[in-house]
């Protein structure tokens, strides 16, 4: 068995993050035929707009809501990938305004090929994060894999009255990106050898910084939704909203909060094999004229990604400014929802 000092996690996994989910129109594939029999009426949100959890009533003031959350390494430092991982799936909670409660670990990891010591720093960097969090890892399920696998249920409470769904975006509401783009271009450099010391910090910055906004925005009204930008790239999850919401939207590239390192490899032509599915599957709903390396921005798989808001434009400053008070003072206005387009126009357009 090879010395935890020269094992690199990510030599063990075919994709990291959430560069590594299925892709868009695969998915939708999948579960296109999928019936929706029996909801009950205390169910508030299920699987009808590909919301972030579900939330299920418990009662007049309380809401249940639950995610799950779990990828491959992205990274090489095991407690890093723990930390990474935690923080993605917690973000779930946060992106419907809930409030975390406690966590359950989900953990597959190669055992001939991994020793225990690695894998017990794997799970001690998640529960660093559950802890900043303020909740338990109360639990979990562990299997022996062919790739390390790392993540974890998360539960939350919600006011029934105050949940953010994707799909109740208005007309005229102002949209908000509370994290910079570019975390999958990072990892593509990283896998390559080429992510410098500094992107480095900075991609673990970003991954590791806890939604925590998410549960004040979710005390606001003018708050209309709520997505987290992960898998799917900023126009994959906008576009969601689009659809949930049967609106279009318009985005300004220029507004658009991007890591300056990502920024600097897209420009050279590095991205991951996930954003380029990406836009296959959702390419034709985008009008985009601008150049490649923002295509791939756009579509670029973001692991543990910030915040999409759409709020009323009286709202905007109070909105910035939660985000800022939390520590996101990079959060920026990055367009508008619009009525909807004609039938067969693009949902979103990019300028």
């Amino acid at each position: 068995m090879n010395a935890p000092e020269k094992i690199r996690l990510t030599e063990f996994s075919h994709g990291g993050g959430c560069g590594c989910k299925i892709a868009p129109a695969v998915l939708s594939e999948m579960l296109s035929t999928m019936p929706l029999r029996g909801l009950p009426a205390d169910l508030l949100v299920g699987t009808e707009t590909a919301d972030d959890a579900a939330v299920y009533r418990l009662n007049d003031t309380q809401a249940l809501v639950a995610t799950t959350d779990f990828f491959t390494p992205i990274v090489d430092d095991p407690h890093d990938f723990g930390r990474i991982a935690a923080t993605n799936a917690i973000s779930d909670v946060y992106a419907m305004g809930g409030r975390p409660i406690m966590a359950l670990a989900l953990v597959g990891m190669p055992l001939e090929k991994l020793p225990v010591s690695v894998i017990r720093k794997v799970l001690e960097g998640g529960e660093s994060v559950c802890a900043q969090a303020g909740i338990p890892v109360a639990g979990g399920h562990s299997i022996d894999t062919l790739e390390p696998i790392y993540g974890l249920v998360a539960l939350g409470l919600v006011h029934p009255d105050k949940v953010k769904r994707n799909s109740s975006g208005r007309a005229g509401d102002v949209l908000i990106l509370g994290k910079p783009l570019g975390i999958g271009i990072l990892s593509a450099a990283l896998k390559k050898g080429k992510l410098s010391a500094a992107g480095y910090a900075q991609m673990l910055d970003w991954t590791t910084r806890l939604n925590t906004p998410g549960e004040t925005l979710g005390d606001m009204p003018a708050v209309h939704a709520l997505t987290d930008v992960t898998g799917f790239g900023l126009a994959g999850h906008l576009l969601e909203i689009c659809r949930g919401s049967q609106l279009g939207a318009q985005v300004d590239f220029s507004s658009i909060p991007i890591i300056g390192e990502a920024r600097d490899w897209a420009i050279q032509g590095v991205a991951t094999g996930a954003s380029e599915r990406n836009w296959k599957g959702y390419g034709h709903e985008v009008e985009f004229r601008g150049e490649p390396w923002q295509q791939k921005l756009l579509s670029d798989p973001q692991t543990s990604g910030g915040l999409l808001v759409a709020c009323a434009p009286e709202a905007e400053k109070s909105v910035l400014e939660v985000f800022r008070q939390k520590g996101f003072a990079e959060a920026r206005t990055i367009g508008k929802l619009v009525e909807e387009p004609m039938r067969g126009a693009p949902l979103l357009a990019v300028q």
